[in-house]
């Protein structure tokens, strides 16, 4: 549902594309370090069994230190709000996003549900054993 009809409506660019662009609903300014939550001025009911990933857009990644705090963000299957993401600048000049620029894209991913069962003890007979992070080397 879009909140906002001047905003493009999410599609795919290109044949074969994995995302969907997601749009700023508003400008803002995201100084140094900052991080802002964005809205995008849309809502969706997202199918059970389903979820969307926002990711970022590699080029204002690459080019301007832009990323998602929480990458990827998860939209659950049973969220009706409104769609919105956590931008964060890490590079070190000021960034400014303007109502309608693309902000982050969107992918939609089948859900595995999992069934958990308590047990007394784990098998840990395996070649990784207990090894965490780092146990492998550079």
């Amino acid at each position: 549902m879009k909140e906002d009809n001047e905003l493009p409506t999410p599609a795919y660019a290109k044949k074969g594309d994995a995302g969907v662009d997601l749009y700023s609903a508003g400008s803002h300014a995201l100084g140094p370090g900052e991080y802002k939550l964005i809205h995008t001025g849309i809502r969706l009911a997202i199918p059970l069994g389903y979820e969307a990933q926002v990711r970022p857009r590699s080029g204002m990644a690459a080019n301007h230190g832009i990323s998602i705090v929480n990458t990827p963000g998860t939209i659950d299957a049973g969220y009706r709000g409104p769609i919105m993401v956590a931008l964060i600048n890490h590079s070190k000049k000021n960034y400014d996003i303007k109502r309608g620029d693309r902000i982050a894209q969107m992918i939609f991913k089948k859900v595995e549900y999992a069934e958990f069962e308590e047990v007394d003890d784990l098998d840990v007979d395996t070649e990784r054993g207990e090894g965490g992070y780092g146990h492998t080397g550079k």
